[in-house]
């Protein structure tokens, strides 16, 4: 008869204990959906990306539209714009997701243009 009693304890702790923990972890499955969500519309709301680009040219207007020409005509695979920064005119080959897809990149060009670099930019 003991034995039978203590059964029923040890199962009844048993089931007390099961029944806590079930909710417990569908409280904290709650709490994850939750934080999930307000990542999703935090990250919506502020659209900020890095990516990567790599610069040809920095000086004056003539000589930018020239590199973009000339680059342009050698890789035609890779995208170019000029930008204003004044003072400056800038050619860049845009916009790569990694920087290691940049660096890629990197070396191929830097054999026709020595002084490309690779920037870290936020769009």
């Amino acid at each position: 008869m003991r034995n039978l009693k203590n059964r029923l304890f040890l199962i009844t702790l048993t089931v007390i204990f099961l029944s806590i923990s079930d909710l417990s972890a569908q409280s904290d499955k709650t709490k994850i959906d939750q934080l999930i969500s307000q990542k999703k519309s935090y990250n919506k709301e502020n659209k900020t990306s890095i990516v990567y680009k790599i610069q040809l040219y920095n000086g004056n207007e003539d000589k930018a539209y020239k590199v973009k020409y000339n680059f342009e005509t050698t890789f035609p695979q890779y995208k170019t714009v000029i930008k204003y920064d004044q003072p400056d005119w800038k050619t860049q080959v845009v916009y790569f997701k990694t920087r290691l897809e940049a660096d890629r990149a990197l070396l191929e060009i830097k054999e026709n243009f020595s002084g490309a670099i690779v920037l870290k930019d936020k769009i």
